[in-house]
């Protein structure tokens, strides 16, 4: 039996029995993080596993940079177990700094760099973090400062470890850590390190829209056979080469573009930020095979115009969480919508797969292992076949439980032991499998006099369109149907937007409903993000409802 070598309060761990049998059937792997980095730098000494435009490293330097800087978090005092928050963008010194962590057994707290006061306070209080790094030239802000404010305000914070950058007299640097030990001493210092692949990995976060993220643990086992399987579900091999340019420390960005090269020996190429016209490049100069996007990747892509500039003929599959259909009728590459959340699921389809799944659904899981439900929302009643229903799984990686929340953990976690996930999702049948359409959110629907409209689902059909680039959809409110739907618009450049009308006999002519056609088109520029990134339809729902409550004002003043 594999036991759990750094048990840590709070954290709900795997049974003994689940754990072998998810061994067993190879959705966890036998392995630590640091194993694995070992075994293949062994392999693949000269190989590249990371390239960014400032800097390639082989696995072989790779392992020796990790070891040195493992081994000095522990020579400066913390131990295996201890927390850690990181602050830090997608860059070479980043990877470096959390696989360091997880050689050490240090667990990282995934923040982002965008977190302030009320994020960074709430999280380290309830990890009892003692280290923060921070990356030192990363936007405008000055985290370094920001870092050494928040030691100020919470007890257990010990120690500032500055990336790319120098450090203050109370903080340390990373390359100063790195050079004050040598790979002999690093590496007698981490062999006295006994991980177990059960314990503990890291500390990632719910990605919540509103309110602060819950803490959600992942171990090394699992982690690395979650990110194992999405591979295999890809038809990612040792030849295959992965792009990134987003967070790298979000869940998406370890398991699509940081575990792989662990594990496979594969390269990533990582980009600090999404760049379209750079993204391209990239691809063809090192002749990417998949590009994967979880974010704004896939609108942008769809409004550039210069791709005939660009030879992608390297690439194998790009994965969106949706306009899969109108990125691969853009690029010329086969493209799928994708489904993940960090509670422990990743969805998709491979190139193989029909068109109609790779378009129309998000896939299927990428273990065998899970399964899943569709219930009424706020029930455990199961929907009718066909039918659209709140998206419940379990399996090797799910959730067991938020770390020091228990309140959300009840509320997420049925009774026997599937997570809820607030999304709603229709079960479809192609070629004997079943894959799942995304819908939209339970809080993402608009009510039209009794008729709910998914959000998304009206967005992927709006933004078919040859004028938009993207579209939300969001409510609005009304006298008579209490809600209508709006669309925010970003259109392709030089178009115009289409009418109300017009609109809507383009998406009825597709086979859309007609009462879920908007009945008003905003144009803007952008959308309002959150802090996490992700669009802010709360700022969308308020700035519509602000400006029919000051028409309706002018229109009665006029009438007076």
């Amino acid at each position: 039996m594999h036991k759990i070598n750094n048990q840590i309060p709070g954290v709900t761990y795997q049974t003994d029995a689940k754990a072998a049998y998810y061994l067993e059937k190879g959705a966890w792997l036998n392995s630590t993080v640091g194993d694995c980095i070992r075994t293949t730098a062994s392999h693949h000494p000269n190989r590249s596993a990371f390239i960014s435009d400032e800097r390639t490293v082989d696995f072989k330097t790779l392992d020796e940079e990790t070891e040195r800087l493992g081994a000095a978090l522990l020579n400066l005092g913390l131990v295996p177990g201890d927390r850690a928050i990181f602050q830090l963008g997608t860059t070479i010194e980043t990877v470096i700094a959390v696989l360091a962590c997880y050689k050490a057994g240090i667990i990282p707290v995934c923040a982002i760099p965008q977190y302030r006061e009320v994020e960074i306070g709430a999280l380290t209080q309830k990890s009892n973090a003692r280290a923060h790094f921070v990356q030192a030239d990363f936007g405008q802000f000055d985290l370094v400062a920001f870092a050494g404010q928040q030691r100020q305000a919470s007890p257990s914070m010990e120690h500032i470890i500055v990336v790319r950058g120098n450090a203050p007299e109370n903080a340390v640097s990373m390359t100063a850590l790195i050079n004050d030990i040598t790979l002999d001493k690093a590496r007698a210092r981490l062999a006295k390190v006994s991980i177990a692949p059960r314990d503990l990995l890291s500390f990632q976060l719910s990605g919540g829209s509103t309110g602060l993220p819950k803490i959600i643990p992942r171990f090394h086992a699992e982690y690395l056979g979650h990110s194992a399987n999405w591979a295999a579900h890809y038809g990612v091999d040792i030849s295959s080469r992965v792009i990134w340019s987003l967070p790298i420390m979000h869940n998406a960005g370890q398991l699509y573009a940081l575990m792989p090269p662990l594990h496979m020996g594969i390269t990533t190429v990582l980009m600090p930020k999404v760049d379209i016209k750079r993204m391209l490049e990239l691809i063809e100069t090192h002749k990417v095979t998949h590009g994967i996007s979880i974010g704004p990747i896939a609108p942008q892509l769809i409004a550039y115009t210069d791709l005939s500039q660009h030879d992608l003929s390297s690439m194998k599959l790009f994965a969106t969480m949706s306009r899969a259909e109108s990125l691969e009728r853009h690029i010329g590459v086969p493209c799928s919508n994708l489904y993940g959340i960090t509670e422990g699921l990743l969805m998709g389809s491979d190139a193989s797969v029909p068109a109609q799944a790779r378009h129309t659904t998000q896939g299927r899981s990428v273990s065998d292992l899970d399964e899943f439900k569709l219930l009424e929302p706020e029930t455990n009643n199961p929907v009718a076949l066909g039918q659209m229903g709140e998206f419940c799984f379990r399996g090797p990686s799910s959730l067991l439980g938020y770390y020091g929340d228990p309140e959300a953990t009840k509320s997420t976690l049925t009774e026997d032991g599937f997570v809820r996930t607030g999304d709603m999702m229709t079960a479809h049948k192609i070629n004997g499998h079943t894959y799942y359409a995304f819908e939209g959110r339970l809080r993402d629907n608009i009510n039209r006099g009794g008729e709910k409209i998914g959000c998304e689902e009206v967005e992927g059909f709006i933004s078919r369109h040859p004028s938009i680039a993207d579209a939300k959809l969001v409510a609005m409110p009304d006298p008579v149907y209490i809600e209508k739907g709006c669309a925010f618009l970003i259109l392709r450049p030089g178009q115009t937007a289409p009418s109300v009308v017009e609109l809507a006999t383009y998406l009825t002519d597709q086979g859309l409903a007609k009462f879920k056609c908007p009945e008003r088109i905003e144009v803007v520029t952008e959308f309002p993000i959150t802090r996490v990134g992700k669009v802010d339809k709360a700022v969308l729902r308020a700035q519509i409802a602000a400006q029919l409550q000051a028409e309706q004002t002018k229109a009665k003043g006029e009438c007076t």
